[in-house]
């Protein structure tokens, strides 16, 4: 045996799902006291019955009886074999095991606070309640005990507010870590450099191939069309159906309509394992919706009440709504229960086994609230930084920052805000050859229907976007908008002379290489070019 581990804390702190995180990082092996108390001693499964005979053990052999279940649970293990005692009951099985294992014992001592302890207990199913109260639980003579245990452990983690995975890689750094380390490029980040519709979402799926976790945040004011298959996503990450064995996360600064979500959910047959939503993502209301349609009109707003429900819950802090009805998170919807996850818990899970992170912004840079054409503006942070503080990822685990950008860009039709030099749908399709009949109907807002409006490509924004964003790599999209011979295109050589100079001036103005470029929407539709 290498290392023992040893638990303590009181009923209901949270041992058991630490334990059993610690089995999966660490390697260990439990030790069940329960097992060897039944094996001593002939005793039921009945948790008070089990218990009254651990305090008689704990009588015989003032605590030393620990050590022999860990002595029989490590007999012919291997050296480097690590054991994890579940729990520790009295300072004196803590002390005999430390007297027989000198130097290889690590005492991890769980604590939270009697509110976050009682209700977790009271919400326990009647079978794994030793006592009816916790009142009682606390007046139990072991129970009272625990405590103590405290001053002799190696280490104390408060569980009220922190995963059981992220505790246990906490646990497992404190012990045998080795002082500052580099943290590992896994996450690449896909944004828009426009003013949303850049076409990210196919560009997503045909990406997702690539990734273990796909993630996605913002809300369903953003809708994306991918092709593969066919799907319009509004609350999943865009490759959900191209990659059906990625993790799915959905980040806590989401806004969630949870008609749209279960729907999504059902459709793509989503199950727990599969999806995590943080139980911090905001639920939008029916009066969120209802303010927006009225109120945010004159800047062509899809109201779909994201920028309302956000408002609320930045304002609905205290006990009395400022603003709204009170807030409704992601963890106080029952249809969502078995979804919620802390998901910086998951990203960490993910983290250590090395698993490839991709993460998918909503709208475009030039629609950030702070960085944007205020007020003609979205509700949040579009760029980069925005997406990785939304979804929980410190910027040093980027790898790509992947700029989405459109060859013409659009605005959703109406006083949607400044966009440059418009041109007709008639000039842009006597410039490609593209019929005015298939623009009218593909340049429609996902979410809104309305006809968009189209302008010059601008540069100077671009240079802005990719500068503000740290772009590191760009994919061009709607590259048949210049010329629609390049649909037929296989690489960047045989793209139409116009879009082969179009790219590279792109690539000089914003000083970033296009490593894709998107030629039509279809299964085919995306070129790679040293991704």
């Amino acid at each position: 045996m290498r290392l023992l581990i040893v638990l303590s804390g009181p009923v209901a702190v949270g041992k058991t799902s630490f334990g059993s995180a610690l089995l999966k990082i660490a390697g260990a092996t439990r030790v069940s006291t329960r097992t060897f108390i039944q094996q001593r001693l002939g005793t039921s499964d009945d948790r008070g019955a089990l218990q009254a005979a651990g305090d008689q053990l704990d009588a015989q052999t003032n605590g030393r009886w620990v050590t022999d279940a860990v002595a029989a649970a490590g007999t012919g293990a291997p050296a480097d074999q690590i054991l994890l005692l579940d729990s520790a009951r009295i300072p004196e099985q803590v002390e005999a095991l430390r007297s027989r294992w000198p130097g290889q014992v690590f005492h991890i001592h769980l604590h939270a606070e009697d509110a976050t302890l009682e209700r977790r207990y009271l919400g326990r199913p009647a079978h794994l309640k030793e006592f009816p109260t916790y009142d009682e639980v606390k007046r139990n003579k072991t129970e009272a005990s625990v405590g103590a245990l405290q001053a002799l452990a190696d280490l104390v983690l408060d569980t009220d507010f922190v995963a059981p995975d992220t505790l246990a890689i906490t646990a497992m750094e404190w012990f045998e870590g080795d002082g500052p380390r580099s943290r590992e490029a896994l996450v690449d980040v896909i944004v828009g450099g426009q003013y949303g519709s850049e076409g990210k979402g196919n560009v997503c799926a045909h990406l997702a191939k690539h990734y273990g976790v796909l993630m996605r945040i913002g809300g369903p004011n953003a809708g994306h069309l991918v092709k593969e298959p066919e799907y319009k996503y509004v609350q999943l990450p865009s490759g959900t159906g191209s990659n059906k064995h990625a993790k799915i996360l959905i980040g806590a600064g989401s806004t969630l309509w949870l008609p749209q979500l279960l729907r999504e959910i059902m459709d793509q047959g989503l199950t727990p394992e599969r999806l995590s939503i943080d139980p911090q993502a905001m639920v939008i209301d029916d009066e969120d919706r209802r303010l927006e349609s009225s109120a945010l009109q004159s800047i062509s707003s899809t109201k779909q009440g994201v920028g309302a429900a956000s408002a609320r819950k930045i304002a609905n802090r205290g006990d009395t709504p400022m603003f709204g009805p009170a807030v409704q998170l992601a963890r106080d919807v029952g249809q969502l229960q078995d979804f919620i996850r802390d998901v910086r818990a998951e990203l960490d899970r993910h983290f250590a086994s090395r698993t490839r992170v991709l993460l998918e912004g909503t709208q475009g840079t030039l629609l950030s609230l702070h960085h944007g054409f205020w007020p003609s503006v979205t509700s949040r942070e579009t760029s980069a930084a925005g997406c990785l503080s939304d979804a929980g990822i410190s910027p040093r685990r980027v790898r790509k920052i992947i700029m989405v950008v459109r060859t013409y860009p659009i605005r959703v039709g109406g006083t949607s805000g400044w966009m440059g030099r418009n041109i007709s749908m008639a000039e842009l399709a006597e410039r490609s050859g593209i019929s005015v009949g298939e623009f009218r109907k593909v340049e429609k807002g996902t979410i809104s229907g309305v006809e968009r409006r189209i302008a010059e490509f601008d540069w100077a924004q671009i240079r802005r976007s990719a500068e503000l964003n740290g772009a590191t790599d760009i994919a061009i999209t709607f590259a048949d908008y210049l010329g629609i011979e390049n649909r037929e295109a296989t690489s960047f050589e045989t793209l139409n002379p116009s879009a082969q100079d179009f790219i590279r001036r792109l690539e000089r103005v914003a000083g970033t290489p296009v490593t894709l470029i998107s030629k039509a929407f279809a299964l085919d539709g995306v070129i790679e070019r040293g991704f």
